[in-house]
C-alpha cells in the first residue's frame, strides 16, 4: 500500500516477470529479491505474474503457491488446476499468429472452457525491435483482430499490455465499442519521467476514448521496479493546458488505475476504507476484506 496527503491506495501491478536485463542476455533473480523489490520497498499489495517462458511459467505458479495472498499467475496457456492460474498471457506475433486465427479461437474457448477470464494481449515492440512490420505485411505490435475477438468472447477480459502504444489510436478506437478490453500501462508509464506531456497525452486519450475503471497499473517489473512509478503516479498532474480536453487526474481515478481495477479483474480481497466509492457498477458493494466481485 502506498499513502501520501492522507490518501491511501491499493498497489496491483498488473505486470511482472523475473528476468532482468544483465551483460550476458537476461537473469532471474531470486525470489527474496523480488519479495523485496514488489513488497519490501515498491508499494505492491498484489502483482500478476506474466512469465516470458516456460520456465518462468514454472518459478511463478511455485511463488504464487508458496504466497497465495501476493501473487496471481497469467501463464502461457489455459492449464486446468495450475496453482494461482488466472489468467493467460498471449504474443500472438510470437506464436505465429493473429488473434482472428482459428487457433487463437481455439486458445480463446478453451480460457472460456476454463472460466480464465483475464487474457493479456502484448501488443508492443519488444517482440521485435522497431520492426513495425513483418514480412506478411502484420505488425508486431498492432491491436489486428482485437476487436473480432472482443465481440466473439464476451464473457473474457482482453488486457491489452502496453496499451498498443505504437498504434495507440487504434487500439483507442477498438476500446471504445468493445466494454470487455482494458488498457496496460506498462510501457508507457516510464514517459512519465522522460516526456510528461507525452504521458498526459497517452493518459488522456484512453480517459477520453475509455474510461477510467478499464486503466490498469503495470510496472513490467524486471526490466523497471513499481516503487518510482507508483510515486511519480500518484504526484502526476496533467498539464494546465490540458485541462479544457482531457480534464484533472483525480484520486480517486489515480486509485482505480494503481489497483482496484486489476484488483476488480481478478478478484482480489481489498480493504472496505481503501475502496472508492464509484466503482463499476460490476464491484457491487464491498465488505472489509472481502473480495472484489467480477
Amino acid at each position: 500500500m502506498y499513502e501520501k496527503d492522507g490518501e491511501r491506495y491499493f498497489i496491483v501491478d498488473g505486470h511482472v516477470h523475473f528476468r532482468k536485463p544483465s551483460d550476458t542476455g537476461f537473469r532471474r533473480q531470486s525470489e527474496e529479491t523480488i519479495l523485496y523489490d514488489l513488497f519490501d520497498t515498491g508499494f505492491v499489495d498484489h502483482a500478476i505474474c506474466q512469465p516470458a517462458d516456460a520456465e518462468g511459467e514454472v518459478a511463478a505458479s511455485a511463488l504464487a503457491e508458496r504466497h497465495p495472498e501476493r501473487f496471481s499467475v497469467a501463464g502461457l496457456e489455459p492449464v486446468e488446476g495450475r496453482p494461482g492460474l488466472k489468467g493467460v498471457k498471449l504474443i500472438t506475433s510470437e506464436q505465429g499468429r493473429q488473434l482472428s486465427d482459428p487457433c487463437s479461437y481455439r486458445f480463446l474457448e478453451r480460457c472460456q472452457e476454463l472460466g480464465i477470464r483475464n487474457v493479456h494481449l502484448h501488443a508492443d515492440p519488444a517482440v521485435r525491435l522497431l520492426d513495425a512490420e513483418d514480412r506478411d505485411g502484420s505488425s508486431s505490435f498492432d491491436a489486428a483482430g482485437l476487436d473480432e475477438v472482443a465481440a466473439a468472447f464476451p464473457d473474457l477480459r482482453f488486457i491489452v499490455e502496453h496499451v498498443g502504444l505504437a498504434r495507440l489510436q487504434d487500439f483507442c478506437w477498438i476500446a471504445t465499442q468493445e466494454p470487455n478490453v482494458y488498457a496496460g500501462l506498462a510501457l508507457a508509464l516510464p514517459f512519465i519521467h522522460t516526456r510528461p506531456r507525452a504521458f498526459a497525452e497517452i493518459v488522456g486519450e484512453l480517459l477520453y476514448w475509455m474510461d477510467e475503471n478499464r486503466i490498469t497499473f503495470a510496472s513490467d517489473y524486471g526490466l523497471q521496479g513499481p516503487r518510482e512509478l507508483v510515486e511519480s503516479f500518484v504526484d502526476f498532474e496533467m498539464p494546465e493546458d490540458f485541462h479544457d480536453e482531457y480534464g484533472e487526474l483525480t484520486a480517486a481515478t489515480k486509485k482505480k488505475i494503481l489497483g482496484l481495477n486489476t484488483a476488480r479483474l481478478y478478484g482480489l480481497a481489498v480493504p472496505e476504507d481503501l475502496v472508492v466509492a464509484d466503482a463499476p457498477a460490476e464491484s457491487h458493494e464491498i465488505a472489509s476484506g472481502s473480495k472484489v466481485p467480477v
